[in-house]
């Protein structure tokens, strides 16, 4: 077998394309010959760093994507739900606390399944429970959902406000500035010491390609049940 492709995955919780984006790279995780290696970063300051601006400043922006998203729940399979205050969640509040815990959670693992099943779990509390991410209770609950144990919380509590993990955000966060991101999820793939950039949830037939996979859809279990 050839050696693994590197994909990274740069993505904010706040942004509901990356939760799609999320799962579907997470489903083909182990049936493409893949390393995907998270990369929690902070939307607000990549929209400021590439100069781009918020859909909600058109208003048939913010009409298509009500539709747009609706559509796409149910085509990727992905239990999606609209806060009351969309707005508010995402540019008022805002993602940097959680974005830091996630970032603490990878530090402290070294890798990504707990990374996963945080990210996850901050996911749904905005896109499906309309919960809060931004208090350390609610970090706290979502974690406690994803399974870690009390003293591994009491550690990322203590840890994710440090310098350390501030400076890590900021750095990953450069990183998708520097591949040319202007918004999440961004793919990055590493095939023949080139990095291929796909921005958005809707680039995987064409990502596949360039790294010479098979693209089964969004639900590949699907297409091969036995999977």
């Amino acid at each position: 077998m050839t050696s693994k492709k590197v994909v990274e995955l740069f993505y904010d919780v706040a942004s509901p394309y990356s939760w799609l984006g999320f799962e579907v790279i997470c489903r083909y995780k182990n049936m493409w010959n893949i390393d995907l290696k998270f990369r929690p970063a902070f939307l607000g300051a990549v929209m400021k760093g590439s100069g781009n601006k918020s859909p909600t400043m058109v208003q048939k922006k913010v009409l298509y994507m009500d539709k747009d998203l609706n559509r796409l729940r149910d085509y990727f399979n992905v239990p999606m739900q609209h806060p009351a205050d969309p707005i508010g969640v995402i540019f008022k509040k805002g993602s940097l606390s959680a974005m830091r815990f996630l970032t603490a959670v990878q530090e402290r693992e070294g890798g990504n399944t707990k990374a996963e099943q945080v990210s996850r779990e901050l996911f749904l509390r905005i896109w499906n429970e309309d919960k809060d991410i931004t208090e350390p209770g609610s970090l706290s609950e979502a974690a406690v959902k994803a399974g870690l144990s009390e003293s591994e919380i009491k550690e990322l509590l203590e840890l994710y406000t440090s310098p350390k993990m501030k400076d890590k955000l900021k750095s990953a966060t450069q990183d998708a500035l520097d591949y040319g991101a202007f918004g999440f999820p961004l793919l990055v793939c590493h095939v023949n010491s080139k990095a291929e950039v796909f921005f958005g949830s809707d680039r995987f037939e064409l990502m596949a390609h360039c790294i010479g996979e098979k693209w089964l859809g969004p639900q590949p279990e699907k297409a091969h049940p036995k999977l």
